[in-house]
């Protein structure tokens, strides 16, 4: 069988995760391996796709091998699929799988994003690999690698493939009106981060609209038109001191013009499943605040032209960024049905956030993401000087280890309960010790 290896890695062969592709190339030599590394060639893959092509068109299996940068695949990967895409070369009948390695940190929206992709263009999905990045230095990660490919293996052999989705209509784009305005002699920062091409009149239409009905001085950045140097290139040079690897000045024109606003609103279309490519380059290089949540308590929301109520893996990544991040997300306003009401709607909520402060607490998919964060920066404090430093500053450290008199109830609660005797002697004492200091707050409360 051929395999061809897509290693998205903006470190090539340096990759961690290309080592779990090497470790099962010992294990099955008998099939044939290439690489590209699509991550590190980017920038010639964007001149020359032609050798790229032919050994796509060779390729029995295509092996999507990645880290995970926030949410999903490295900028670097996402520009490649959109280069496959526009390349028009057929691979309808193909089969795929992936391997990425991370904290698990959202990798379930990574691995959504790959397959969505592959079978937008007819390619045979087999679930994918996610490991942490240590797991191949481990008998059981070794294990769990050698199981993956047997997986793989057995499901090309007996065409056992991933459930293929309803295919997605095209988007139907509602007109949206701009009335007149005058943001001159309005008051206040709220920035409109977009991608927005000169071409797109709708996404125009959109901001123009938000800024309109907001009651708060707007302007717009587009990142199509900062000169990046390149995607996050997963060096870890703004480790120790936050500064970026890259000369184009980006972690200062961040800092300065973006996080200072009051509020953050992002603009775009969906592209492949994703905010596309530009925005996923501008995401991957906020990499220079590290895991710092610099942006907490700033409200923030999103004008989305496109098909996003059947995006559901994109609606899951848009609330996951807002509550790790600790931010309001005051809504997603859409061009679907009624976009003119939609993005009156979310002007308001956002002004109502500004005005009162609101920063409602995180849900799952903040907790969640945070607890991970939190125990990798305890464990790479040594490195991620920045980042241990930020979370000690901001309490963020908020291990349960450290709650000894909690335990302590517990182990009581835990003996009590386990004697039947005392158990039923105890009758509702249990649920009326539990209700005991809520109703302390209740009685002492008063109407504000």
């Amino acid at each position: 069988m051929n395999i061809l290896v897509l290693n998205g890695s903006p470190k090539g062969k340096y990759s961690i995760t290309l080592q779990t592709v090497k470790y099962l190339r010992k294990l099955y030599p008998e099939h044939s391996y290439k690489v590209i590394h699509v991550g590190q060639c980017i920038k010639k893959l964007e001149s020359d796709f032609t050798s790229a092509g032919k050994l796509l068109g060779k390729a029995d299996l295509l092996l999507f091998s990645y880290p995970v940068y926030t949410f999903i695949a490295p900028s670097q990967l996402h520009r490649f699929i959109e280069l496959l895409k526009e390349s028009g070369q057929s691979l309808a009948g193909k089969a795929a799988t992936q391997i990425t390695t991370s904290k698990h940190f959202y990798d379930v929206t990574a691995h959504n994003y790959i397959q969505e992709n592959c079978q937008d263009m007819g390619i045979r999905f087999i679930r994918g690999l996610s490991a942490d990045m240590d797991d191949l230095l481990t008998e059981k990660g070794q294990k769990e690698a050698k199981d993956f490919f047997d997986f793989v293996l057995w499901s090309m052999e007996t065409k056992n493939y991933e459930p293929v989705r309803q295919p997605i209509c095209e988007s139907r784009h509602m007109p949206v009106e701009v009335p007149e305005h005058d943001n001159a002699d309005k008051a206040g920062d709220v920035v409109i981060v977009t991608d927005c091409h000169e071409n797109d009149m709708q996404l125009k239409s959109m901001i123009e609209r938000f800024q309109a009905v907001l009651p708060i001085k707007t302007r717009v950045v587009n990142i199509r038109e900062y000169p990046f140097r390149g995607g996050c290139l997963g060096c870890f040079n703004c480790a120790v001191s936050g500064k970026c690897v890259y000369i184009d000045g980006f972690d200062e024109f961040l800092r300065k013009d973006i996080q200072t606003a009051q509020a953050i609103v992002y603009a775009f279309s969906v592209r492949d499943h994703s905010m596309g490519a530009v925005f996923k380059r501008y995401d991957d290089r906020q990499f220079c605040n590290g895991h710092r949540t610099v942006t907490m308590g700033m409200p923030m929301g999103y004008l989305v032209s496109g098909n996003y109520r059947a995006e559901a893996n994109l609606q899951m990544i848009l609330e996951g960024r807002a509550q790790v991040g600790g931010n309001f997300l005051a809504g997603v306003a859409t061009d679907e049905e009624n976009p003119n009401a939609e993005i009156d709607q979310m002007a308001e909520t956002l002004s109502y956030a500004l005005e009162h402060q609101y920063v409602p607490p995180r849900n799952f998919y903040g907790v969640g993401g945070m607890k991970i964060f939190r125990d990798l920066i305890w464990l790479m404090q040594g490195m991620m000087k920045a980042d241990h430093k930020f979370y000690k500053e901001h309490d963020q450290y908020d291990f349960p280890q450290r709650q000894r008199g909690t335990m302590l109830k517990m182990y009581m609660a835990g003996a009590l309960l386990s004697s039947p005797k005392i158990k039923a002697k105890m009758g509702n004492m249990m649920n009326e010790g539990m209700l005991a200091p809520y109703k302390k707050v209740l009685k002492t409360q008063r109407r504000r």
